[in-house]
Order: structure tokens, then sequence, then C-alpha cells
């Protein structure tokens, strides 16, 4: 897999947060990846202090005029990390592509011809289940999703399985569900341990055994433009998403041998990564 969606289609449950930081400290460590930003709201493009009000190209340009996907990358604060910005002008993609020829699957051709440009490909869904995440989940060989330890957050995994056999049955046979990452976890607080229980139950090993917590920092660094790693890195937040990162690199990097990267063990300390990934990816900005 190296193609992943976030998808959940309730919102605020931690989905851009956790796409913006994964893709960021995996950048951090020489992988080339792309942060897709298919939400109209265009949370992952500010939170990496890109002006959504001044672009020249987005990733509606990308979806409905078939402009090239190097015409619209840009650059970000982390060497290795690129993204497809977006802004409000999405909104419009939904309604112009219910007459495009195979308009599920425009997004799935677009990436077709880039993949080895990059190593790893997320995609940041809207919180939605409509035609921009079901292009998602045509071009995705994996689905990260953020859930909540809420209650709510429990009814909604339901619809999203739904969605997902229905994407498997008539547009992606191989679509899997790849990791489960549970968010805004507060172990003092028996109804998050109970939705963990109840998550890692039903999911079992595809649950990351990294929770990402309340956290200031982690709320506080979208205002600045900036990932979890660069606006304050020993934070507890940073800390949480680059164990999150260390773990997702042996879970998918492990099981195969097709993407020439740094070795694994140099990058992984018992908490994450090694402040010397951290340091570097800081001086390099």
């Amino acid at each position: 897999m190296k193609t992943f969606a976030l998808v959940n289609q309730k919102g605020g449950v931690g989905k851009t947060t956790t796409a913006l930081n994964l893709a960021s400290c995996l950048a951090a460590t020489e992988r080339r990846v792309l942060l897709f930003d298919l939400d109209p709201q265009g949370n992952a493009t500010s939170g990496l202090g890109i002006n959504k009000n001044n672009l020249k190209s987005t990733s509606y340009d990308v979806l409905v005029k078939n402009q090239p996907l190097s015409d619209t990358l840009l650059d970000t604060k982390i060497p290795h990390l690129k993204i497809i910005p977006t802004n409000t002008q999405l909104v419009a993609a939904e309604i112009e592509l219910v007459s495009a020829f195979s308009r599920e699957k425009r997004l799935s051709s677009v990436l077709a011809a880039y993949e080895k440009d990059f190593d790893y490909i997320f995609i940041d869904c809207p919180p939605s289940l409509g035609l921009l995440t079901v292009n998602a989940l045509s071009a995705a060989q994996g689905i990260l999703v953020p859930v909540q330890c809420e209650y709510y957050a429990l009814e909604g995994l339901g619809e999203l399985t739904q969605t997902i056999e229905m994407i498997q049955q008539h547009l992606n046979p191989s679509l899997k569900v790849a990791g489960i990452v549970l968010t805004m976890f507060d172990g003092r607080n028996n109804l998050s341990r109970q939705v963990a229980e109840e998550v890692e139950r039903f999911f079992q090993d595809k649950v990351f055994k990294a929770r990402i917590p309340r956290n200031v920092k982690i709320s506080e660094s979208p205002s600045h433009g900036l990932p979890i790693l660069l606006y304050d890195a020993f934070s507890k937040g940073a800390e949480n998403y680059m164990a999150l990162t260390a773990e997702f690199i042996q879970k998918f990097e492990a099981q195969t041998q097709t993407i020439d990267t740094p070795q694994i063990d140099d990058e992984i300390t018992d908490s994450g990564l090694s402040l010397e990934v951290i340091n570097k990816a800081i001086g390099d900005s």
C-alpha cells in the first residue's frame, strides 16, 4: 500500500490533523510524500501555512479541468513533503462531476501517472461520503480512519463500513481498511477507554497502538501554519504522532521491500522517531 485515504464522515475527529502530521513525520524521514487536500474546507492546506485565497490552481483544477498534477504541486516547509492544495472552489466539483465520464475514477486516473514520484500519497477527505470521498476510496489501496474516543464515533463507523463494502464491490476490490487511529484519547476518562476497547474488539490488529491525546500544542499548530513537528517537536502531541509514524513504518514497510528508504531501525526510538531526524527537519525548514 502506498496511497491512503483518511476518511470519516463525522467532522472534528482529527482527520486533517492526522493527515498532515503523519505526512510531515514521514517526510522528515526523507520519504517522498504527497498530501492531496480533497476537503473543500482546505484545512490541510492552511495547516501547512499556505494561503487558500491566493492559489493559482487547486485540486478542483486537477479533478474537473484535467490540469496536470505537476502544475498544482506546492512545496511545504518540510523537505520531501508536497501538497495539492484546495479551497472552497472544490465544492463545485461535486456538482460538475455528476455528468462526467467515469466520475468516480477521476482521482484514480490522475494519481496513477504519478505513483512512482512518491513513496506515500495521503488523501485528506471531506467529512462526508459524497462523490469526492468516493473518488478517494476508488484511488486508494488503504483507508486510515481517525476515530474520536467518544460515543457517537461508534455510530458513524457502521455507515463507513457499509460505504467501504460498496466501493469494494463496484469500484475498487483491492481497497482495505489499513488502520484505525484513536484520537482525542483521555486515559482518565472511562468513556474514552470504553470506546477504545470497543473499536479494538471490532477491528482488532487494525487499530494502531499509538493513541493521539487531546493536546493544546496540536490544537495551536494549525493557526501558525505548522505541523506539530515544526511547531513544538518536544510536546506530548508531537511525541504521539511520531510514535504513530514509527508504528506506521513498521506496519507497512516491514511487509515489502519495494520502497527504497533509509534503514527503519536508525529512525526509530522507543518513543518514535529519533531526535536527529526531528532536528534535521527543523533545520532544513
